[in-house]
């Protein structure tokens, strides 16, 4: 059997709590808000809405912000004001038609049209995206270590539902895979973790706080390629692989920090690397500046945290190589 890493020192917990609830309040979440995914949710006021904005939002939350985003907007514009109303009508009455002109790399019309009707099937069962996870969650037993196979049933569910797999015919389902991956798989379900802290969350200035099913303690921390630099730096992790296993030890060491609510620092955490105040390469006057880096033991090295990692800037999606890529998903 693999041998489980250490506990993260309560000292070193009490030591970086200060440094990560200053890291919390200096951050310029407006600015930062506009380079992330979370917009899209946050601009609907009805619950129904945000979270099939957010599903349709992380789903395509892959590759750079500035490539991806547009098209979310393109797609949520085709869904009208209510994407809510919209898939569960889509649902009963798919239109092939509807994203026609909607192509984002791995992803072609059938793909979304298929999101689409997959998400309105499943509210039409279950009355909701966030009431259905709950449910599989306390079948799953509850606690975090129910997080993950109530997850993967959720997308499995999506990805199998007959009316989404009616419109992938002469198309197959890889498109729609990709767009809803498997939690049980070996990545980190980065996207799934991440529309989980928006939907669980908060709320707050970040996170919209819209389902209650599903405590906020149980979240694992959306991994990045941002968030697994800081980490290692920080000592949250001494892993290299982008896996799921990876993002339980981060948020293990984060639960020791904050118990009731572990993924609390992650927007924080991840903008930290996406603004460039923490480099992939160690900058030292960057460095020095640093809120965090009185807690930093690549500081104390002197060397970067992780070396040949993407340069910052680009969003909550990819890591720096196809095969890291596709286990960060």
């Amino acid at each position: 059997m693999p041998r489980r890493a250490a506990a993260f020192p309560a000292a070193r917990a009490e030591a970086l709590r200060p440094l990560l609830e200053r890291l919390h309040r200096s951050l310029d979440r407006a600015a930062r808000i506009a380079a992330d995914p979370v917009e899209f949710p946050r601009a609907f006021r009805d619950p129904a809405d945000a979270e099939v904005a957010g599903l349709v939002a992380v789903s395509l939350a892959y590759g750079r912000a500035d490539l991806f985003k547009p098209v979310v907007a393109r797609v949520l514009a085709a869904m009208g004001p209510s994407p809510a109303r919209f898939c569960e009508a889509f649902a009963a009455a798919p239109d092939p038609a509807a994203f026609a002109d909607v192509v984002y790399r791995f992803n072609r019309p059938p793909d979304l049209a298929a999101l689409a009707a997959a998400i309105g099937a499943l509210r039409r069962r279950h009355g909701g995206i966030g009431r259905r996870l709950g449910a599989l969650f306390r079948e799953a037993g509850g606690g975090p270590a129910a997080l993950r196979p109530a997850l993967a049933r959720l997308a499995a569910e999506l990805r199998d539902a007959p009316e989404a797999r009616a419109l992938l015919r002469g198309r197959g389902p890889r498109g729609l895979r990709h767009l809803l991956p498997d939690p049980a798989g070996p990545g980190a379900s980065k996207r799934w973790n991440l529309y989980l802290r928006w939907m669980v969350r908060g709320p707050d200035a970040v996170d919209l706080g819209l389902w209650r099913e599903v405590p906020a303690a149980a979240l694992v921390v959306p991994l990045d390629t941002h968030v697994h630099r800081v980490a290692r730096a920080l000592g949250l992790t001494a892993r290299r692989d982008a896996s799921w296993r990876t993002a339980e030890e981060i948020t293990a060491a984060l639960r020791r920090v904050d118990p009731a609510d572990p993924v609390r620092f992650d927007f924080a955490l991840c903008h930290l690397g996406m603004s460039g105040l923490c480099p992939a390469r160690r900058d030292p006057a960057r460095c020095e500046a640093c809120t965090l880096g009185a807690a930093c033991l690549a500081r104390a090295r002197g060397i970067s945290g992780t070396r040949g990692a993407r340069p910052s800037g680009s969003a909550r999606a990819g890591t720096s190589s196809p095969r890291r890529r596709r286990a960060a998903r």
